[in-house]
């Protein structure tokens, strides 16, 4: 690239960058209030709350990078070109690909890097965080032990401890309904989370334990210390099922048949598949349409609001048509090729727009003309 190519070049991934991260951030925000019953419900460290959030961050990254991408180059496009830099260019000799090939090469960039983060780093991120969060909420300690209150496992176990002094309950009450017919009732004096041979146990001291015999007598029983074990009310690990975000390109395209779940979900898992290949391309046409919006018409130091907002509402428009697209063809396995059409019917269209008015960039002669003679050899 020449000199004034990468200073375009640095502008608009300067703005892309600011506007992606700006973005992100509040879109991890926002995500993140939704996952604060992990601490709230699940009573999870902030650290495990924070990574699932972050986790969830390569998905956001995909959404936003197009809008991002239109955003950062009509705003970095628009105040170089109100500033006579474009005008410079053009006036050096440049071409209009030689102009914009700096922005479409950025575009390109992060289309690659947006396929990357589809067929990778989403899945992946995607697959940890499902696991993170099922091991959150499978913590079974986490979720009976909140002194004060009446906690459940299900509707074989109630549990409730009076108060919490350093890793000793007080006060404690259990309730197991394992066997409905006969249920048993604990009370001790105070108890302990312990681990007994990896599996975990509450250590009760001075525990009463109460339960209906066959012939309904109420059995009383003293302890000293019992030990009850929790392994029967952990939460039953059942097959962690994987949504269409959470495989890869692969597992989309080659479902397997004897799956109940995949066979169901198999256009879904489709529509799924283009959509990872044809939402990088987005990012061209969000570059192309910046730059038709700003350079595809005549120089103007009044600003280019009209002819940028209407490209503001195309850009709209495409994101929600592809969004339709995508949710359309998991019912309708066609519409699969009109995910592809849209984006490369749209770069056509933009492409024939923005370089058919010949080799090159027309304008009209300002006041400043004089003063482009001095400026010409700085930029070749």
């Amino acid at each position: 690239m020449t000199k004034i190519q990468a200073h375009l070049f640095r502008q608009v991934l300067q703005a892309v960058v600011i506007i992606v991260g700006g973005l992100v951030m509040m879109a991890l925000l926002a995500q993140g209030l939704s996952r604060t019953d992990l601490i709230l419900e699940n009573r999870q460290s902030a650290l495990t709350y924070f990574y699932i959030v972050m986790l969830g961050s390569p998905q956001v990254v995909a959404l936003l990078t197009p809008m991002a991408i239109f955003v950062g180059t009509a705003w970095a496009l628009n105040r170089i070109h109100k500033d006579s830099e474009i005008v410079v260019a053009q006036a050096a000799g440049m071409t209009r690909w030689q102009v914009a090939s700096p922005i479409l090469r950025l575009g390109l960039l992060c289309a690659v890097l947006h396929l990357g983060v589809n067929l990778w780093g989403q899945p992946m991120a995607q697959r940890t965080m499902r696991e993170a969060v099922a091991v959150a909420r499978a913590d079974l300690a986490a979720a009976l032990i909140r002194p004060g209150q009446f906690t459940t496992n299900g509707e074989r176990l109630t549990f409730y401890a009076r108060e919490q002094v350093g890793g000793e309950l007080r006060g404690v009450l259990i309730s197991d309904m394992t066997d409905p017919d006969y249920p048993t009732d604990i009370l001790a004096r105070s108890a302990a989370l312990v681990s007994v041979e990896g599996r975990p146990t509450l250590l009760l001291r001075d525990a009463l334990s109460q339960q209906l015999d066959t012939n309904q007598q109420l059995s009383i029983l003293e302890f000293d210390q019992y030990m009850f074990d929790l392994t029967e009310f952990m939460k039953e690990d059942a097959e962690l099922i994987l949504k269409a975000s959470d495989k890869f390109l692969y597992e989309l395209f080659f479902v397997d048949r004897k799956n109940y779940f995949e066979n169901k979900e198999a256009d879904t898992f489709l529509a799924e598949a283009h959509a990872r290949l044809t939402t990088p391309l987005l990012n061209i046409v969000m570059a192309l349409l910046a730059i038709v919006a700003i350079l595809g018409g005549d120089f103007s130091r009044q600003g280019y609001g009209r002819r940028i907002s209407y490209a503001t509402g195309a850009a709209a428009f495409v994101l929600v048509v592809q969004l339709a697209l995508q949710s359309a063809a998991a019912d309708d396995p066609a519409l699969n090729i009109a995910q592809w059409a849209v984006p490369l019917g749209v770069i056509g269209a933009l492409s024939w727009i923005y370089f058919r008015r010949g080799r090159h960039i027309g304008r009209r002669a300002t006041p400043g003309d004089s003063l482009l003679d001095s400026r010409r050899e700085a930029i070749a």
